[in-house]
């Protein structure tokens, strides 16, 4: 039934903050600033427009978006890049653990050839700034 909001495509019940970063990578997707009903149309599921009205407001009440007068209703904006974004995410996380070495050292295991090559340059270059 349309209007209820609480699950995902398939029927099963969204987990924490899934809807919050549905309407993140909805609004990074976009070229612009988008209305709460142009956000509902790019998401996945049948949600309330009202849901969905719900979810940016926490998100601008978290800083997380920016909203501007469009005519009679808002429009919409990330306040930050999706990059920007995980990266203080991520940063987050290791301010969170109590052992930052094991916490790094596991982060690199994991990481593919290709990421640890990346990683290995993007330090290189930092060394040389």
């Amino acid at each position: 039934m349309r209007g209820e909001g609480r699950g995902g495509t398939d029927g099963r019940r969204r987990a924490p903050g899934e809807l919050e970063s549905d309407v993140l990578a909805a609004l990074w997707a976009a070229d612009g600033p988008l209305t709460a009903a142009q956000v509902n149309e790019r998401l996945p599921g049948d949600l309330a427009y009202t849901t969905v009205l719900t979810i940016l407001s926490r998100l601008v009440d978290k800083g997380m978006v920016t909203r501007h007068k469009a005519g009679r209703s808002y429009a919409f904006a990330p306040a930050r890049d999706e990059a920007t974004h995980t990266a203080g995410q991520m940063r987050s996380l290791l301010e969170h653990g109590s052992d930052r070495e094991a916490v790094l050292s596991r982060f690199v295991d994991e990481l593919s050839a290709d990421d640890e090559r990346l990683l290995q340059r993007l330090l290189g270059e930092l060394k040389e700034r």
